[in-house]
């Protein structure tokens, strides 16, 4: 998340600050919680007292998808996401409660620089989240995604109004450090509490110890409050053994809760009312994300963290000879011999290309050259493969230029003697890596010429599943001039370059198709005024020799 320090003014009105807190407003500093499971988060959401709620599962742009939970519908028994049978449900009610799921991406501004770019890219992120939701993304709609900016204020007004046209529970569920908590600080409706009695205020279902729910006005007359039901929901938000804190006083501007790049700043769940009783917003707290920070010296920790798009510059891999290394600790080295790649590094660790000998021994701390490595003292000995990925997304009519456009040469894809391959590598909570090559056709589609050290079983993911127990459908191509060529000729004959990528312990590493940042983010091509291009700017080489002239005759 982006990490803003709160500034003094914006506790001025606050309650007292325990100690964890004030260091973390004040200094910055202090200790991660304890993090939950997504047991004790399901057990939270289900004490909810609520009829109508909806979970939006936070996700960061940084590293999408890593920071999915791929079964959280099931996990959180929310409603199942709507298939594209036009005949299924709006909405269904389980238990006398309606839970709905939503998917909230955040920080959207550091996949493009413009808020029109990442609009056009919401095709491309509904296609890479429904590859990460595995089987059940398969048949399902997926309209229920939204990209937002808190740091721009993109699309958090919309977020904003349509929690507050809702109304009951809303929870803000993800993993840790995604900025949930950010969040919260842009999409709470703030100011539009209505002077009404503050008992009207008390949610309109309770569920009781028998398991039935209890509305508070079911025996009142109009505008009265049943003191019984009043009571015995005092009583339940009072309970020791509950999971869900009492609901707070509400105010127009309550306090906001905490934001520090510490991940698990959030302790326990924050429950913010609005609307006079209408809904309310929860922070919950995040759940455990894999340490990567564990291995990285403390000085450099902040170096882990994506705070703004980065403009990165084109590094070249010539053949296997050649690595990458970012941070010191993190290698990526292609396995394909004989093949030009291309890197982009989206990240905020330092790159460094070198010689794969020497990328090796600085990767595992046994080098003496002056290179440097932001990996605390042992961790070269857990460098381990953390996956071979396959550059198999087919990029050539995004990178071949003019020669396919129609109002260029408008060749076919299918008569170019190269294709143009690409793969991102993500670092888990860092950004990613675009790999980009050129591979001949005749190379690319040749038939009995698997390389011998490349087998399919050794070819995985990040998380160790590999291929040949993969039972998902083969994807389909992204471009329609490239779907009859591999429907003939099959994936199964296609010879994909290869890269391995090392991490520590041969984590923190996935994959996803290619985003193509990089090509998003050149300078766009001269504007036209009327049909014609913008005049170009006078010569000043006449007038320049002129002036020289004139300077020697005074002489």
């Amino acid at each position: 998340m982006y990490a803003p320090l709160i500034a003094k003014t914006q506790v001025a009105n606050s309650t007292i600050l325990c100690v964890r807190c004030h260091d973390l407003v004040h200094h910055g500093a202090g200790n991660p919680i304890y993090h939950p499971d997504i047991d004790s988060i399901r057990e939270t959401i289900a004490e909810s007292p609520y009829k109508y709620n909806h979970v939006y599962h936070v996700l960061d742009a940084a590293d999408f998808p890593m920071s999915l939970l791929p079964r959280i519908g099931s996990l959180l028994d929310t409603m199942p996401l709507r298939s594209r049978n036009r005949r299924s449900r709006h909405a269904k009610f389980y238990g006398g409660r309606l839970t709905e799921l939503s998917f909230v991406i955040t920080r959207s501004d550091l996949l493009a620089p413009r808020r029109d770019q990442v609009d056009r890219l919401m095709p491309w992120i509904r296609e890479t989240l429904r590859d990460a939701l595995g089987r059940t993304g398969r048949d399902v709609r997926l309209g229920n995604v939204r990209c937002v900016s808190a740091r721009r204020n993109w699309w958090t007004p919309e977020l904003k109004e349509e929690i507050w046209k809702r109304g009951g529970a809303n929870w803000l569920v993800g993993k840790a450090n995604v900025g949930k908590s950010y969040l919260v600080h842009h999409v709470f409706p703030k100011g539009r509490m209505d002077p009404v009695d503050r008992k009207k205020e008390l949610p309109v279902l309770r569920k009781s110890q028998s398991g039935s729910y209890t509305t508070y006005h079911a025996n009142a007359q109009e505008g009265e409050v049943d003191s019984a039901a009043f009571d015995e929901g005092r009583a339940a938000d009072l309970d020791a053994n509950a999971l869900l804190p009492p609901r707070p006083e509400e105010t127009n501007y309550p306090q906001m809760p905490v934001v520090s790049g510490l991940p698990g700043t959030t302790a326990s769940p924050i429950r913010i009312p609005f609307g006079s009783g209408k809904g309310e917003l929860i922070d919950l707290p995040g759940l455990e994300r894999t340490a990567l920070a564990d291995y990285v010296q403390e000085a450099h920790k902040g170096s882990l963290v994506m705070k703004s798009r980065i403009q990165p510059e084109q590094i070249v891999l010539k053949g296997t000879n050649q690595s990458l290394l970012l941070g010191g600790f993190i290698r990526i080295t292609p396995r394909t011999p004989n093949l030009v790649f291309l890197m982009y590094n989206f990240t905020p660790l330092q790159e460094h290309r070198t010689m794969t000998e020497k990328a090796i021994a600085i990767q595992e701390q046994t080098s003496e050259l002056r290179v440097e490595n932001i990996a605390i003292e042992g961790t070269g000995e857990k460098i381990a493969l953390a996956g071979s990925f396959q550059l198999k997304h087919d990029v050539t009519k995004l990178r071949a230029g003019p020669i396919t456009r129609k109002d260029a040469a408008n060749i076919s894809i299918d008569r170019l003697p190269y294709r143009v391959v690409a793969v991102d590598i993500l670092i888990e909570g860092c950004g990613w890596i675009e790999i980009v090559a050129q591979v001949r056709t005749r190379d690319l589609f040749a038939e009995g010429k698997r390389d011998a050290r490349v087998k399919k079983e050794e070819i995985g993911d990040a998380s160790g599943l590999l291929w040949s127990l993969d039972l998902s459908e083969p994807e389909e191509p992204e471009h329609e001039d490239e779907t009859k060529h591999f429907n003939q000729r099959g994936d199964s004959d296609t010879q994909w370059p290869i890269i391995d990528v090392y991490s520590p312990k041969g984590k923190f590493i996935g994959s996803r198709r290619p985003l193509n940042a990089w090509m998003m983010a050149q300078p766009k091509a001269s504007q036209k005024k009327n049909g014609l291009r913008a005049r170009p700017k006078k010569s000043l080489k006449g007038a320049k020799k002129q002036q020289k002239a004139e300077r020697r005759a005074l002489v």
